[in-house]
């Protein structure tokens, strides 16, 4: 007859997947946790936010350069989802040295929350109680991955059936509680739902008309105007700032003959603009999407500038936003005739939460990097040898003008043989575009047709009709500014001041 064996044997090939489970189970229950502190104290800094957003003010140029190639708009939930694998990988490996050594599974328990605690406390909007969700996230983990290692720990009866049921049970109680905190925390975190709603109440100054240029009618062509749930995001804010409109105040000083603090409703009292811009971002790649054109409504810059009176020697501005972000911007470009504004609406609307709602900087001509500060909340006029902005020290230049540009966007890879009705987009804001041109296949340049221009501060629609032969064709564009100066065809990536080189695209027909 076969004799029963150990507890020890018959629950040991299953330890081990039971421990790591444990271990992950523990990590979601102390995030659940953290994120629950963090909504009853009206704190941005949850345990993944916390480090993911000290990782964003350490990364490297390339990799930032990397991530937004690989993931464009999405690579805030990438590096949240990657900060999870990782967090629950070492959770995992937490849970098993808990069960072998439990001083082990707790060190690394214990040096994980003490990351987002160090990450929390060193942000540059940190407020004097943003450690305590990762704190308190840690904690709680502590506690049920202890629980996890002493379940596993203990054998009960001739074999670990028992052991591994109650292990079971255990777990589930977490699952459910977890699941029950993270509710709980979406319902008590209504700070987004109270600015969302206070956003919806707002009766804005609308714009006299919201016509739009004549542009190119072809399937798949950019429109004129970009929506606003389409215009790109490309910022440092892993989570949205949430100010309510009543709260918001700007301080302007530094070198200037007095100061000045607005309110919003201060703000909605002066002279209101309206006017098309188109934006861009520094790490947009040649061809790229990371542009966009919308309608903005606010107040014009170089009247606030003139009312404090910047200092004759001063030469820029260090705006900052409410979640600790700066930008250093000529001072030349607030006060010349580009209509640089403090915008407050979007395409008619109340600018979207995450566009800079309540208030953002527009400037037609400047990479967002050194411009478009959304959440905005400070504006110093200084001297550019005496601060540097968030992305400066990051390797990119402190003064980012944009670069000709232009893009093909029709057709993408395939085409019927015939008339093809090439189309796309050139860009040079607050010097303009005067010509376009396409070639294929390496051929002569042939001039495209140019839509109504909106103007010097908006991108230009275009178009060409192609005779195309059936077979495998390359086509390229090219775009010249109002000088009659031709975009730059040597290849640049977007480090240190922006991307050059003519956009390409590969045809099939037929």
């Amino acid at each position: 007859m076969n004799e029963p064996r150990p507890a020890s044997e018959t629950k040991a090939p299953d330890t081990k997947a039971l421990a790591a489970l444990g271990g992950i189970l523990s990590a979601l229950a102390g995030l659940a946790a953290g994120s629950i502190v963090a909504a009853v104290l009206g704190s941005r800094q949850t345990p993944v936010v916390a480090v993911g957003s000290a990782f964003i003010d350490r990364v490297p140029p390339w990799l930032k350069d990397l991530a937004i190639s690989l993931f464009g708009v999405h690579d805030k939930t990438a590096l949240r989802v990657g900060i999870l694998v990782v967090l629950l990988v070492l959770a995992a490996v937490a849970g098993i040295l808990a069960v072998r050594r439990w001083w082990a599974g707790a060190a690394l328990t214990a040096a994980l929350s003490g990351l987002g605690i160090l990450a929390a406390v060193t942000r540059p909007d940190a407020g004097q109680l943003d450690f305590v969700p990762s704190l308190a996230g840690g904690v709680a983990a502590l506690l049920i991955l202890r629980l996890f290692a002493n379940r596993l720990s203990t054998t009960t009866g001739a074999s670990g059936e028992v052991t591994r049921r109650g292990f079971l049970q255990l777990s589930a109680g977490v699952g459910l509680g977890t699941i029950a905190v993270a509710a709980g925390a979406q319902l008590a975190g209504g700070r987004r739902t109270e600015v969302a709603d206070a956003r919806r109440a707002l009766n804005l100054p609308k714009p006299p008309t919201l016509d739009q240029p004549p542009g190119v009618q072809a399937p798949g062509a950019t429109p004129w105007a970009t929506p606003n749930a389409d215009f790109y995001r490309i910022d440092t804010a892993l989570s949205v700032p949430l100010i309510k409109p009543s709260d918001w105040r700007l301080r302007i000083h530094g070198m200037v003959d007095k100061e000045l603090e607005l309110s919003y409703s201060e703000l909605l009292e002066r002279d209101i603009v309206h006017k098309w811009v188109t934006l861009t971002c520094v790490s947009n790649e040649v061809g790229s999407d990371l542009v966009g054109n919308a309608l903005w409504s606010g107040i014009l810059l170089k009247d606030l500038l003139a009312e404090v009176g910047p200092a004759a020697n001063a030469d820029a501005i260090k705006s900052t936003s409410n979640d600790g972000f700066t930008a250093g911007t000529p001072l030349s470009t607030l006060t010349d005739d580009r209509d640089s504004m403090l915008a407050f609406a979007m395409n008619g609307e109340p600018l979207p939460l995450e566009h800079g709602f309540p208030v953002r900087i527009v400037v037609p001509g400047l990479y967002g990097y050194v411009s478009a500060t959304k959440w905005l909340t400070d504006i110093e006029v200084t001297r550019f040898d005496r601060f540097e902005g968030y992305w400066t020290p990051r390797g990119w230049s402190a003064q980012g003008p944009i670069k000709l540009a232009s893009r093909i966007d029709v057709p993408r890879s395939k085409a019927e043989p015939g008339p093809v009705t090439v189309a796309g987009v050139a860009w040079d804001q607050h010097v303009g575009i005067s010509k376009v041109e396409v070639r294929v296949d390496g051929g002569p340049w042939q001039q495209a047709t140019l839509a109504a221009d909106g103007s010097i501060d908006t991108w230009r629609q275009w178009h060409w009709t192609w005779n195309a032969p059936r077979g495998n064709h390359v086509l390229q564009v090219r775009a010249f500014d109002a000088q009659g100066n031709a975009q730059i065809e040597a290849e640049a990536p977007p480090a240190p001041d922006g991307a050059t080189g003519l956009h390409s695209v590969d045809v099939r027909v037929g």
